[in-house]
Order: C-alpha cells, then sequence, then structure tokens
C-alpha cells in the first residue's frame, strides 16, 4: 500500500490517449481532463461515443492518430477487442517510452497481447463501476485503486502509473500495489467463483428448491433474491460484524449453523478447481476460443440463464416498486397472471 500521496505531476506536460468510452472510459478521460491532463478519447469517427465523448468537451481522434500522440495510452475497451486494437492501432504508432495502460491485466498475462519491450506497461484498476469513479471524484473523493507494473522501459513507470491513478482520484482514496497476474486471477476468480457464478447459482438453486416444494414463486423471489440486497450492503458497508448487527438472532444462528452445509468444503474444493483454471490459463484459453468462434455457447448460456422463470417472476414484481427505478415511471399493470389483484396464495 502507498504510504504517501501521489500526485499528477509526472503527467503535467503528457499527453494521454484514452482509448474507449464506456464506463470506465468515460470516466478516467473526465477525471483525468479535470485533473489537468492533456487528454484525447481514441474511439471509431461516426460512432455514438465519438460525439459523447465530444459533447461531454474532450478531444476525439480515430485511435491510431490518439496514440500516435500520446505518451500514456490508456485501453479501456472489452478485453477481446483488446489484441486486435493493439496489434492494428497502438503497437505500430505508440512511441518508444512511452506508457501502455490497462483496467485489467487479462490479455498481457495471458499472452494474447505482447507488448513491444521499448514501451511501459503499466495498470490502474478502480474497485468500482466507472459511473462511482466519476461521482466520487466530482465530490472531492475517490474510489480505490490497484495498480501494477509489468514492464517499465522508460525508467519512469512507477511515477507514471502512481501520476494516473491520482489523476483519476485513486490516490484520494487508497492505493495497492500489485501484479499484473495478481489483478488478473483473483478478479476472474472473484467473478466466477463468488459475485457473478457463485451468487446467481446460489440464488437460483433456492428459487427453485422453494418453488419445487410448492412455495409461491413471488415468495420465493423476495427471499432469495429481491433481499439479498439488504445483506450485501450489510457486508459492503461493515462486513460480517455490520451483517450480524442488523439481523435477528434466529437468522444469525441459521447462518453460522447452516450455511456451511450449502457451502461446504466440496465447494471450497470446487472453487480450487476453478482458480487452478484460472491461474493455468484454462479459462482464458477456453474464452478465447469461444469468442474466436463466433460466441454461439455464450449467447446459448445467457439466453438460458434469462428465460429462468425468476426473470419472469422478478419482471412483474419489479414492476410494482418504482423505487427501484426512479427515472421510471410507476407501473399499475405488469403481464403476470395476478397483475391486476394482490398475490396471494391459490387453494
Amino acid at each position: 500500500m502507498s504510504t504517501t500521496v501521489p500526485t499528477t505531476a509526472a503527467l503535467q506536460s503528457a499527453r494521454v490517449a484514452v482509448l474507449g468510452y464506456g464506463s470506465q472510459g468515460r470516466a478516467h478521460a473526465l477525471n483525468l481532463k479535470d485533473s489537468g491532463l492533456d487528454v484525447t478519447v481514441g474511439v471509431r469517427r461516426g460512432g455514438p461515443s465519438w460525439d459523447k465523448a465530444r459533447a461531454d468537451g474532450l478531444k476525439v481522434a480515430e485511435p491510431a492518430e490518439a496514440v500516435k500522440n500520446a505518451d500514456l495510452v490508456a485501453v479501456l475497451t472489452p478485453d477481446m477487442v483488446q489484441p486486435a486494437l493493439y496489434e492494428d492501432a497502438i503497437a505500430p504508432n505508440l512511441k518508444p517510452n512511452a506508457a501502455l495502460l490497462f483496467a485489467h491485466g487479462f490479455n498481457v498475462h495471458f499472452g494474447q497481447i505482447r507488448p513491444r519491450a521499448d514501451i511501459d506497461v503499466i495498470l490502474v484498476a478502480p474497485k468500482g463501476p466507472g459511473a462511482l469513479v466519476r461521482r466520487e471524484y466530482e465530490k472531492g473523493h475517490g474510489v480505490p485503486c490497484i495498480y501494477a507494473i509489468h514492464q517499465d522501459a522508460s525508467g519512469q513507470a512507477r511515477d507514471k502509473v502512481l501520476a494516473y491513478a491520482a489523476g483519476i482520484g485513486g490516490a484520494r482514496a487508497m492505493l495497492i500495489e500489485t501484479s499484473f497476474a495478481e489483478e488478473t486471477e483473483t478478479d476472474l476468480f472473484g467473478e466466477q467463483a463468488v459475485l457473478c457464478g457463485g451468487a446467481t447459482e446460489l440464488v437460483l438453486a433456492g428459487f427453485e428448491t422453494l418453488t419445487e416444494a410448492g412455495y409461491q414463486p413471488e415468495i420465493a423471489y423476495y427471499e432469495v433474491l429481491h433481499e439479498l440486497k439488504l445483506i450485501v450492503d450489510l457486508l459492503h458497508e461493515g462486513g460480517l460484524a455490520k451483517m450480524h448487527q442488523f439481523i435477528s438472532e434466529t437468522a444469525q444462528y441459521g447462518d453460522l449453523t447452516r450455511g456451511p452445509r450449502v457451502v461446504d468444503a466440496g465447494t471450497k474444493a470446487r472453487m480450487q478447481q476453478i482458480l487452478t483454471e484460472i491461474r493455468d490459463g484454462t479459462f482464458a484459453r477456453e474464452w478465447t476460443a469461444e469468442y474466436k468462434a463466433g460466441n454461439g455457447n455464450y449467447r446459448a448460456l445467457k439466453q438460458k440463464d434469462l428465460a429462468h422463470p425468476i426473470e419472469q417472476v422478478g419482471a412483474g414484481l419489479r414492476a410494482r416498486m418504482p423505487w427501484l427505478n426512479p427515472a421510471q415511471p410507476a407501473v399499475t399493470t405488469v403481464a403476470s397472471p395476478t397483475a391486476d389483484a394482490p398475490l396471494k396464495r391459490s387453494a
């Protein structure tokens, strides 16, 4: 963990290119600009991101043109797009001793991108979505970031990576040094075993267990999905201690005695296997091959997920909870057999 508060000094006279203008790209570009840095957004001319970046007051150029003039290039496009972008726009145009920055180490760590030896290769990953990175910066705060140095050709890679982290607001909160390997492997593991894969499969299994036992799907939805936010918020805000503080003793005892029966030693063993497949490159090879083959299996699996009964039940229930999406008008009628009447158990 850094013990001093870095500044943007190392990049104050530099030209920064941000490639991509999605959630993170927009937040990084605007925060860097507001930190006084010279920022150009590299996106395809005529696309929606081009117009959006210009409307936000940023300089815009095609990716190759943005790279030609840059001292630091931040690659903030989707993982599977990056190798071609590197070969076509970055490698032929990035000048020696310039820095190539990523927010996720996937392609470098797994060899999909093999950076030239004469450039710095660094990483800054905010631990939050782009909208939060921007919002906290505007408040005068910041989102904690992790950073790494993979290659230091110029001898100034550390100064650059810390300056970039300061420019997007991360130094206002906390900076933790890592490696490309650690960032990549732990990020993939978290997504697959806990945050996305693990959590959603647990919810679906719970929903199916209740409905197959004859309970109403609407009640099951509330108990295993809707109320999950309460627990996640408590964990997010204060860890296990805050969760135990704010749930009932009955819930606590059930947690402590039944939880380990659901997520047991077998679950942990399977998690360890998932981690092994991440570390040895099995997952990276599988996902890269899937993408190159046209994503047919990926789309089919995603559609199966979205077609689960919990999605139909949830859509109807969420339509009756306008506070979940204040920007949308309240819906009084939903596509459900019981939409216009109180939900109750049939005899």
